[in-house]
């Protein structure tokens, strides 16, 4: 009698430095924000409690963004049967069965370190190795291992 093994699940989160640019855009637009209410309050002889009501729906939309980007989103899921990759731009293929996969390498288009995997079909899935929360090593070799344990 075999007993089942959970299912192999390892997801990978965003960078902190690539988190810490999404906040810091937000930033930048929330103070733009800022700067046109405060001038439209100015303008029209408008209570100051606007301003401070836009102020407290920025900061807790500055909360809110970045518990998800620390939290919550995954940008690569490894899975026993497949990968599947989230806001990387120019990913190519973005999810894949490990039995369509043909190889992983390692490649640097335009000096960016990246992991390529190369699927069966012709088509690609290109991971910036530098947007992962993890060692680009470790990262490669747990899809590696993945894919090995695909193929038998």
């Amino acid at each position: 009698m075999s007993s089942a093994q959970p299912a192999r699940v390892t997801d990978y989160r965003l960078a902190p430095l690539v988190m810490a640019r999404f906040v810091g855009v937000y930033l930048v637009l929330l103070a733009v924000l800022l700067l046109v209410v405060t001038a439209v309050v100015v303008a029209a002889d408008l209570t100051a409690d606007l301003l401070v009501l836009v102020l407290g729906l920025g900061v807790l939309g500055l909360i809110g963004i970045a518990w998800w980007l620390r939290s919550r989103l995954v940008v690569v899921r490894l899975t026993e049967a497949g990968y599947r990759v989230r806001m990387v731009r120019a990913a190519g293929a973005t999810e894949a069965r490990w039995t369509e996969v043909e190889d992983a390498v390692a490649a640097a288009p335009s000096g960016i370190d990246c992991l390529v995997l190369r699927l069966r079909d012709g088509r690609s899935t290109t991971i910036p190795v530098q947007l992962v929360a993890a060692d680009k090593d470790d990262f490669a070799r747990d899809v590696r291992a993945h894919l090995q344990r695909a193929a038998g």
